[in-house]
């Protein structure tokens, strides 16, 4: 035994003040809530060194093998105290506990072992077990402490680093993709979203990801980006999934679920690690090349005296990216939305094509078509066309070359044995493609987080900043239509060359007829398109690259003589994400329950560009502009005052256990309040029992909201002259979306018939009663209510592992876009505003052929709430069996459905889910010495994709997975070859999204040199 002493005193609020606050000065808009968070924690506690130090030494080995087993980490229970083993197995710990305590001695692929230390004396000696199948892993996220997953109050799943080293796929984030209950949307090798249980959107505002408690959220985008500036592959310790409603105790962005990224220790995990992995996809040269894939990290930690420790990582990834080439026509020439009168016009001749991705050619929405009007057709005069420009496609539009750069930082300290200050830095740049309302090529995107904790025994405070810069980024959309206006002419200009030209084919082929109809539009198109820029061309280069490069996506014209001559394409967006958060476990003082409370406060603080945000105290007639000062723009890039929006909220969690803790239930309850919504209140009630030890069934109610993203809220998007706004009711004033406007669909209707009628002003007041006012309701917060139940058990010798559980949810206020009209300076109702609708009155008209004049109308996509409430409901099956020796077969099946309404709503909600979804894997982590493997088979059902974007259905799909590792001991580095996708079946996830094919690969790692 050694002792030593020291004395002196250390007051930690001063301590987490100075290290939080002396920073940065961003966090003084945090310091007060942080301030009395802190004190409520930590209070005037202070502490004496003037304690006996005490040392406990021994070896820990491996059972089976009576080997030395490096890299154990040695926990003193309760504490933050601890250790690891080094390679020759031993560990050495010095705390200032007093005996007797526990130690917890813990390692991947072995049953956890608990010691308890009485007296001081020899060497401990620890033999630990292995277990093929850890099925009673401790998770933290399902109740915010730590819980065995057999008890845990709602469905839960865990990928241990075990899990994740063994996996097929080309890296752990997407061995998300297997586990029970999820679904993955890849959008771009750098950006994947996952989402349980229903209403998928590639952008997922409604399932959280966080790494080590902090929210990856790129706040103006909208998208969690986890495995964009998450964890590398060396840093990653495991990933738990809660699947469903988890707001009762993390608030507004949990509604769906939510992923929690868990990094390595520095204390724990120490020395120098290294990764490279190098690949080929598009083997098959339909969409690209066969390309080279590479991935390559370096992990560095250490620590001194189980005192201070750190850790540094790097991460970089390039490759060729999947391509979203899917050529179908989602406005077929049968909808009214083209031209159902002419079917001579149907398939390959539908002038109103609106392509899966291509862009400019947007019929649906309406933002690219042109009437055709006057014209004969079979004999029959006064007939209309609806006719789009011809557009781009995105292979055209977006470069494939994609790469991610990843760099972390952690600094920790252990103040005392039961406190632990750290401090992380994270910094992400990265390439890609994403899908909101439109596509968006992401293209030098910078994302930072500073993030500072203190963790105790009891407590947490964390508060973090996340810092979006979106760099060289562009709006897919606006790049097509501009690059056809620009070099094609405006929309009114190439409708009268289109017409010309029909009329030149009409007197050169005796009229127009049902017969030519098809080569007469062909004609008149590549008339109207001569002089446009083509693909492949220096001229379509130069203009690209000059559209991509401005921040302003209105092009001149009469009505607008002050935009870019080009128009713009840029996606400009920075925003800065302020953070606190704090936890007390207050069980030991109150006794009778175990008592957890916490509080969250959350400012988001948006730089205006003009473009997608907005400083709304402005004019209207001004916010898109930059600020003047006595008739001068001293900075372009001024576009007023930075826009804030605000979240506060706290919870209190209750636990208690009966007859002899086989009973186990759980009460919290939630408060959180916005300043834009009223305050809400977010339940949640669960019990947990079990029955002979090991069959753990589980019952859980539990409400949620959801309070509208940044972007939903608070966007001002002028996208191809359909302007993109969010919910917040104040951003209607003066604009009229919300009280005077015509539903999307009306005036579609409206048209088609008006059309057929002759296209006159008559035509239109006989049929003004197609159209229907929207009368948008004011927004409010999205709520769920959800049910579960579940079962789970470990059986045969822990050999058999069961996890089933369903669930029912309701959704009221489900948030989404709808596209409205607006009669410029009209009243909906008016024979005026009913003119105003027809699509030749798309911008002002003077009277002409007895048709009066007009002023036009306004077009509008805004974030909104559903009408009708919305019915979910599923199961999910799990189950992992040791069958033989080391040979594991696993396999999981899930079912999602919603329940139909009666009556339609102003908007498709977009379930987005397949109803039947499966995953079986096989392997063996050990089949000979030091040689493992793993196999997995993924089926998913067809299924119905809409969005405002792109719908149509998503085909089914199977592929298969597999990898073989080998492993070197002597230098604790391994090899793993494997492919994702082995057989090469091409697949898409979404509507509008990438075609996947196979992905091969061989990566190498090199785990804890120079310890």
């Amino acid at each position: 035994m050694k002792i030593a002493t020291s004395s002196g005193r250390l007051s930690l609020s001063q301590m987490l003040y100075s290290s939080l606050f002396a920073r940065s000065r961003k966090f003084k808009k945090l310091k007060y809530g942080v301030l009395t968070l802190t004190a409520l924690l930590l209070g005037s506690f202070s502490y004496s060194q003037a304690v006996a130090l005490i040392e406990i030494s021994g070896t820990v080995i491996n059972q089976e093998k009576n080997e030395p087993l490096p890299d154990v980490s040695v926990q003193i229970k309760g504490s933050v105290t601890g250790t690891i083993t080094d390679n020759a197995g031993s560990f050495i710990l010095r705390t200032k506990q007093k005996l007797p305590f526990t130690l917890v001695f813990s390692s991947v692929g072995f049953k956890p072992q608990e010691l308890e230390v009485k007296s001081l004396g020899s060497k401990l000696q620890v033999a630990m077990v292995t277990q093929t199948v850890l099925g009673n892993e401790v998770v933290v996220t399902a109740s915010r402490v730590p819980e065995s997953i057999l008890k845990s109050p709602v469905a839960i799943e865990k990928l241990d680093i075990r899990a994740i080293r063994e996996t097929p796929a080309p890296n752990f984030y997407d061995a998300l993709e297997n586990v029970k209950g999820v679904q993955m949307t890849t959008s771009s090798l750098t950006f994947k979203v996952p989402n349980t249980r229903g209403f998928n959107i590639p952008n997922n505002f409604r399932f959280m990801q966080l790494v080590d408690g902090v929210d990856m959220q790129a706040a103006t985008l909208g998208v969690p980006l986890g495995n964009a500036i998450g964890p590398t592959e060396l840093d990653i310790q495991s990933v738990e999934i809660t699947p469903g409603a988890a707001s009762a105790l993390y608030g507004m962005n949990a509604i769906n679920g939510m992923a929690n990224l868990l990094t390595k220790n520095p204390f724990n995990s120490q020395g120098l690690s290294v990764y490279h992995k190098t690949g080929v996809n598009h083997v098959d040269n339909i969409d690209h090349s066969a390309a080279i894939l590479t991935e390559s990290a370096i992990r560095y930690a250490k620590a001194f005296n189980n005192k201070f420790a750190f850790k540094v990582n790097l991460g970089y990834m390039q490759g060729i990216d999947w391509r979203s080439n899917t050529r179908l026509d989602q406005n077929p020439n049968s909808l009214k939305s083209a031209n159902p009168n002419f079917p001579s016009l149907d398939g390959a001749s539908n002038v109103a094509f609106d392509g899966w991705n291509k862009y400019g050619d947007d019929a649906l929405a309406g933002s690219n078509t042109s009437s055709i009007s006057g014209l004969t057709i079979d004999g029959k005069p006064n007939q209309t066309l609806r006719v789009v420009r011809t557009g781009y496609w995105e292979t055209d539009l977006v470069s494939p070359k994609v790469s991610n750069l990843k760099i972390d930082a952690a600094a920790h300290y252990r103040i005392t044995e039961n406190a632990e200050l750290s401090y992380s830095y994270r910094f992400g740049q990265m390439d890609g493609v994403f899908q909101r309302g439109n596509k968006i090529r992401l293209d030098n995107v910078k994302v930072q987080n500073h993030h500072l904790e203190l963790k105790g025994t009891n407590y947490v405070v964390r508060s973090y900043v996340s810092i979006e810069n979106t760099g060289d980024s562009y709006n897919v959309k606006p790049l097509a239509d501009n690059l056809d206006l620009a070099s094609g002419g405006s929309s009114s200009a190439w409708a009268a060359k289109y017409k010309n030209a029909l009329a030149e084919y009409a007197n050169n082929n005796g009229g127009l007829t049902s017969a030519n109809l098809a080569a007469a539009n062909q004609f008149a198109r590549e008339k109207a398109d001569a002089g446009r820029v083509e693909p492949g061309t220096p001229e379509f280069d130069q203009l690209k690259n000059t559209i991509i490069r401005i921040n302003n996506w209105d092009i001149r014209s009469g009505t607008i003589p002050d935009a870019p001559v080009t128009g713009g394409a840029a996606l400009i967006q920075k925003s800065r994400m302020y953070h606190t958060e704090g936890q007390w476990d207050l069980s030991k003082y109150v006794k009778v329950i175990d008592l957890l409370v916490g509080g969250d406060a959350r400012i988001y603080e948006v730089i205006p560009d003009g473009n997608n945000f907005v400083d709304f105290s402005r004019p209207i007639e001004e916010r898109n502009k930059p600020v003047m000062v006595d008739g001068k723009v001293p900075d372009s890039n001024d576009f007023g005052s930075n826009v804030y929006y605000k979240k506060f909220g706290g919870f209190a969690q209750v636990t208690k256990t009966f007859f002899k803790e086989k009973l186990k239930l759980f009460g919290s309850l939630r408060y959180d309040y916005n300043p834009e919504f009223d305050p809400k209140f977010t339940p949640r009630l669960a019990a947990v029992y079990t029955a002979n030890q090991r069959h753990n069934f589980r019952f859980t109610y539990q409400q949620g909201f959801r309070f509208p993203a940044l972007f939903e809220a608070l966007s001002y998007v002028n996208n191809g002259r359909v302007k993109r706004v969010g919910s917040l009711s104040y951003i209607n004033d003066g604009l009229g979306y919300l009280e005077n406007s015509y539903t999307q669909a009306s005036v579609i209707n409206f048209n088609a018939a008006v059309s057929a009628a002759g296209n006159t002003d008559a035509a239109a007041l006989a049929n003004r009663d197609l159209l229907v006012v929207a009368n948008l309701p004011k927004a409010r917060p999205e709520r769920i209510t959800s049910f579960e139940i579940g079962y789970k058990s470990i059986l045969f010798n822990n050999k058999l592992i069961i996890d089933v559980d369903a669930y029912t949810n309701q959704y009221d206020g489900f948030l989404g876009q709808v596209q409205v009209y607006v009669p410029k300076g009209e009243t909906v109702g008016s024979d005026a505003a009913v003119i105003a609708m027809l699509d030749r009155n798309r911008d002002a008209t003077t009277a002409s052929g007895g048709n009066a004049a007009s002023q036009g109308q306004d077009r509008y996509r805004v974030y909104t709430n559903a009408k009708n409430i919305y019915y979910n409901y599923g199961s999910a099956l799990g189950i992992t069996y040791n069958f033989y020796k080391k040979y594991t077969i696993a396999g999981n099946v899930n079912f999602n459905q919603m329940k139909s309404n009666k009556t339609d709503d102003i908007f498709v909600t977009g379930f987005n889910t397949p109803k039947w979804t499966t995953n079986l894997s096989f392997g063996n982590r050990e089949v000979i010495k030091n040689v493992g493997f793993n196999i997995v088979w993924r089926w998913q059902d067809a299924f119905l994709w809409e969005s405002p974007l792109v719908t149509g259905t998503i085909a089914s799909y199977n592929t298969i997975d597999a990898q073989v590792t080998y492993r070197i001991p002597k230098v604790n580095a391994s090899i793993k070859a494997g492919g994702a996708n082995l057989f090469n079946k091409r697949y898409i996830q979404y509507a509008g999204g990438p075609t996947i094919g196979g992905l091969y690969y061989v990566a190498f790692t090199v785990d804890g040199l120079l310890k």
